[in-house]
């Protein structure tokens, strides 16, 4: 696989078990970020077992065969590293950005974590205890609980709703068996791509990948196809919470998009960033700064592999979620009915392009592209690609991205607040 570009910088080698190994160089700097990406996310979980990958994810740094959890913070620091890591729907990331001299330390210390985690015993009955502070953490947070009622509801049915931090009662429930069958079945070189951005020769990079990885065997799937194959439908439901001791209604708003890899994703950024994506937004300019409603209002896209989901979220007092509501509404119907200024078009087509030049100066961002790259377009895209995309995209594509997603019998709502007998209904979503 090569990017179309003639002298493209970005080299990809795969190793006899599967494992995908990417790297982009920039002399320019001396930063190397690196990452170990794996395909098992939470939307492979079971329905007991939600909440697992994440939990994966946090039981490897409480120490493996060969390093202590302190030893784990101790080395990172020791050379000035930065150490993350993250669970999503669909893959998870461990990562690290470090001087380009000590990339094999924080190499070792990566594949350390997704190869030899003790998974002990006592470790795992201690940090279910501090996800489920991570779960009541999230839950006394109303924006963000607003968001995930929505999500659950919209997907409801499918992994993709189900909360990436797992439940109460399925945490609790969590065995260490569990975990680490789980782990066998993910944690394989088929489903593990490392990439690299930064001041990094590729051969060096297959060099330690080739040491730590090398030896892993492909493992035979299992007859069955693996949870959450299959593409969620979305649900457009409207669901009410009364939350009477918080001072604001919190209001998310969601309808159908397309899956991450579509073609139409270029016209769709840009219906977003109009619509939702930064202060001169419609949204933003209407609501908040016109009739002060609201501090915070925006939208924003979720896409997945197969399936997508553009959402709106603000917050306001009691006596004005049905303004905001209608308010919102009636953005969606302009959108459809008249065809979006030249202007406006030209100022969200001069932002996606700008923010993607700025993402590129960052050799972690650009580490993040390449996987995302590579799992979703098994293709690099080349800047100037990316830039006559977005400028192909014309008002009509817009305006007809906007007359498939807002229709009101297509849009989900949930409103969690003070809601003082307030009653949500379909005719508040009239576009």
């Amino acid at each position: 696989m090569k990017s179309p570009a003639k002298k493209s910088a970005i080299a990809r080698r795969v190793l006899p078990n599967g494992l995908v190994v990417i790297a982009e160089p920039m002399p320019h700097v001396r930063s190397v970020s690196i990452g170990i990406w794996l395909h098992a996310g939470s939307r492979r979980e079971t329905p007991a077992l939600n909440g697992i990958a994440h939990f994966i994810e946090h039981m490897v740094f409480k120490g493996t065969t060969r390093r202590t959890s302190e030893m784990i913070a101790r080395e990172m620091d020791s050379v000035g590293g930065l150490l993350d890591a993250f669970t999503a729907k669909e893959t998870v990331s461990f990562n690290a950005k470090v001087l380009d001299e000590h990339l094999p330390i924080a190499f070792d210390v990566l594949s350390d974590l997704v190869l030899r985690p003790l998974f002990d015993k006592e470790d795992v009955s201690k940090e279910k205890q501090v996800v489920l502070e991570e779960i009541k953490m999230e839950e006394d947070n109303p924006e963000s609980l607003a968001h995930e009622v929505l999500t659950q509801d919209f997907w409801r049915g499918h992994p993709l709703g189900s909360p990436i931090l797992g439940t109460s009662t399925t945490v609790r429930h969590f065995t260490r068996e569990a975990v680490v069958d789980c782990f066998r079945e993910w944690y394989a070189p088929g489903n593990t791509i490392v990439t690299a951005a930064g001041h990094i020769e590729m051969s060096r990079l297959v060099d330690l990948v080739q040491g730590a990885f090398g030896a892993l065997k492909t493992r035979r799937k299992k007859g069955r196809q693996p949870q959450g194959t299959a593409a969620p439908q979305p649900h457009a439901r409207l669901v009410t919470r009364d939350k009477p001791a918080l001072e604001q209604a919190h209001i998310t708003m969601a309808v159908p998009s397309y899956p991450l890899a579509d073609p139409r994703r270029y016209a769709t950024s840009i219906l977003n960033n109009i619509l939702g994506g930064g202060m001169s937004s419609r949204l933003f300019q209407n609501i908040r700064e016109r009739q002060g409603l609201a501090y915070a209002v925006l939208s924003e896209l979720n896409p997945y592999s197969d399936a997508g989901m553009l959402s709106v979220y603000a917050g306001t007092g009691r006596n004005t979620i049905e303004r905001v509501l209608r308010s919102v509404a009636e953005e969606f119907r302009r959108m459809k009915q008249e065809p979006v200024a030249e202007d406006e078009l030209r100022r969200a087509k001069d932002h996606l392009k700008g923010s993607l030049l700025l993402s590129l100066e960052s050799s972690g961002a650009r580490m993040s592209n390449l996987a995302r790259q590579e799992m979703y377009f098994k293709r690099f895209f080349t800047v100037k690609e990316l830039q006559a995309s977005v400028e192909a995209v014309t008002r009509e594509d817009v305006q007809q991205i906007a007359r498939e997603f807002f229709q009101p019998e297509k849009i989900a709502v949930t409103v969690l607040g003070p809601l003082k007998g307030f009653r949500l209904t379909r005719d508040l979503l009239a576009c």
